[in-house]
C-alpha cells in the first residue's frame, strides 16, 4: 500500500515565476509549518544534485532531514529523494507544474517509506498528511502570490 499524499493547487501567477519560487528549496518556511530551518548544502544554483538541509517538526519532535533533487526539468517537473534516515522518510516525491494562461497548476507529492518503528507509524503519518494536504496547498497558493 503506498503511503503519502498528492495535491493540486492553482497559483494565480505565470509558470516561470512558481517554478523559480519552488525550485529555490530555502522558500519552503513560508508557506510549510513544519519547516522550521532549511538551508542549501550544495553550491551553485539548485539543480540535479543539490541538496536542501532542513530541521522540522513533526508530531511534537524535532528532526534533521536531507533532501537531493533528482530531477529538474524548468519550468514544468522537479523531483527529490530524503537522504537522511528518519523513522519516515520520503522515498519520493516532487513538483509538476503546467501553464494554464496566467495560472500555473501545482502538482505536489511525497510518497512516504517507513524504517524500523516508522513502519508502524507510517499510516498515521500518510493520513495526517492527507489531512493537512487542503491547507499546504492553500499556503503554497499564498506565499507564491505573495512573493
Amino acid at each position: 500500500m503506498a503511503h503519502g499524499f498528492d495535491l493540486t493547487t492553482v497559483v494565480d501567477r505565470p509558470i516561470d515565476e512558481v517554478f523559480a519560487f519552488l525550485a529555490q528549496g530555502t522558500n519552503d518556511p513560508k508557506f510549510s509549518p513544519r519547516v522550521l530551518e532549511i538551508e542549501q548544502a550544495t553550491d551553485g544554483p539548485p539543480g540535479v544534485g543539490t541538496v536542501f538541509r532542513s530541521t522540522v517538526k513533526d508530531a511534537g519532535m524535532k528532526t534533521k532531514r536531507e533532501f537531493e533533487l533528482t530531477e529538474f526539468e524548468a519550468p514544468s517537473k522537479i523531483r527529490w529523494t530524503e537522504r537522511s534516515k528518519n523513522l519516515i522518510t520520503v522515498s519520493s516525491g516532487g513538483y509538476d507544474l503546467t501553464a494554464d494562461g496566467a495560472t500555473t497548476r501545482v502538482r505536489l507529492f511525497n510518497q512516504f517509506e517507513g524504517h524500523g518503528l516508522g513502519k508502524l507509524l507510517l499510516g498515521v503519518a500518510s493520513r495526517q498528511a492527507v489531512k493537512g494536504q487542503d491547507e499546504l496547498g492553500a499556503a503554497i497558493k499564498r506565499a507564491v502570490e505573495s512573493s
